[in-house]
């Protein structure tokens, strides 16, 4: 009974560590770009409100913390969002707390290698694990169609 005791923990153990070292990589996602920043950027944009999507907001981060005497390479963060999709998230009390997570992001940054990289959150993941209206919204068309801006 013993040695199914120590067994179990060391299981536990052993699949607690997985879970935290894999994680983090299927919640974000990373992908060069084909094109410069700038390129990227404006491709990107043009796909979101081509799909009849919103861009709330395009933050330049590396122009922000300069002006606070910071140096990053370039880094930019589109705030997208999908009235529709949105408003079925909100009207739903047991899904509002997703609105800490509204609107989706999209990151396109440079690297020290001088590539530009695009990163997302993978929303149909992230739907599944909360259910519900998460997962018919996130994880349907949410995810399908934010697939599709950073393709190239």
């Amino acid at each position: 009974m013993k040695q199914f005791a120590y067994g179990t923990v060391f299981g536990l153990a052993i699949g607690i560590v997985s879970i935290m070292l894999v994680m983090p990589k299927m919640m974000l996602s990373e992908q060069p770009s084909p094109l410069g920043y700038e390129e990227t950027i404006a491709k990107i944009q043009n796909n979101v409100t081509n799909s009849g999507w919103k861009v709330s907001a395009l933050m330049r981060l590396d122009k922000t913390l300069a002006k606070e005497g910071k140096a990053v390479l370039p880094v930019a963060s589109f705030k997208i969002c999908q009235p529709d999709h949105a408003e079925q998230v909100l009207l739903d009390d047991d899904a509002r707390f997703l609105s800490v997570m509204m609107p989706c992001s999209i990151g396109v940054y440079e690297k020290a290698d001088g590539k530009t990289y695009i990163s997302t959150m993978n929303a149909g993941l992230m739907g599944r694990m909360f259910g519900g209206t998460a997962q018919q919204v996130m994880g349907g068309a949410v995810a399908k169609e934010t697939a599709a801006f950073i393709e190239f």
